[in-house]
């Protein structure tokens, strides 16, 4: 694998920097607290040797996270985020089969499973032309229409606890944005789904979700440093927007002209 390789896929796709800082403030995060990031890394409170367990998770996050930064290390620390979040995300499962109706469980598993799918966008970016996952960068993306479905139903089943995060200084009111934003995930997953104008729906769906980060949580960290909650919400906010970014940087680099065989910009 050459360098000029390695940095053309580091450089163009700038959500693996926003991906991998949110691995970061997931490890800041479960190290300044001992814990897991509640309400998304489903870890039972009855574990034996939670806190240490939660201060590995976070030095592992920080390691990964730190990796997907470096050229040389960037594939490796896709690798270790992917094994990571899929760890998180199959921890759900026992909690969906329990209780299948309740869509909060549902919704949790497939907030982590947009990270594992980053992850894999992220492996295949930077594999070798010659590789099993060279050209596949685009499929996978196309999963992340499913959570962009979830994100949907998640804010329509919880609609009056989604518009309280609304900032009631948005006009036209808290309500209105609950399902506004709702409706916009729905309309991103047909286009990723079915790859009718996907880059600008997946690039529209980044800036909303860096929205919600900017007006929602970031201003709950400043007025509630205090709470763990803020700083797991920003953590979590700040890493599924760059898993959405990877994506779509993957899915618009997709419909480039291609150096190399014509594969994905390869």
């Amino acid at each position: 694998m050459s360098t000029p390789f390695v940095d053309r896929r580091v450089v163009s796709n700038l959500g693996i920097y926003v991906y991998g800082a949110g691995a970061i403030a997931l490890g800041v995060s479960g190290l300044v607290w001992t814990d897991f990031a509640t309400n998304w890394q489903r870890v039972q409170g009855n574990v034996s040797h939670r806190g240490a367990l939660a201060c590995i998770a976070g030095v592992y996050e920080l390691v990964a996270g730190a990796a997907i930064l470096w050229r040389r290390t960037a594939r490796a620390g896709a690798m270790m985020l992917t094994i990571l979040y899929s760890v998180f995300a199959l921890l759900w499962v026992p909690q969906i089969l329990g209780s299948p109706k309740v869509y909060d469980v549902w919704g949790n598993f497939f907030e982590e499973f947009s990270l594992v799918i980053a992850g894999v966008v992220v492996y295949a970016w930077l594999a070798p032309p010659d590789s099993v996952w060279a050209g596949r960068t685009a499929q996978v993306s196309r999963l992340f229409g499913i959570c962009a479905i979830s994100f949907a139903l998640e804010h329509l089943f919880y609609l009056s606890g989604t518009a309280s995060f609304v900032p009631k200084w948005i006009p036209p009111g808290q309500m209105f944005w609950a399902i506004a934003t709702a409706v916009f995930f729905l309309l991103a997953a047909v286009a990723i789904l079915s790859g009718f104008l996907a880059g600008l729906a997946s690039r529209l769906l980044t800036a909303m979700i860096a929205g919600f980060e900017a007006l929602v949580w970031a201003p709950r960290l400043v007025a509630t440093p205090h709470l763990h909650f803020a700083w797991a919400g920003n953590a979590i906010c700040l890493a599924i927007a760059g898993a959405a970014w990877v994506v779509a940087d993957s899915i618009s680099e997709s419909g480039k002209p291609s150096p190399n065989n014509g594969m994905l910009g390869l």
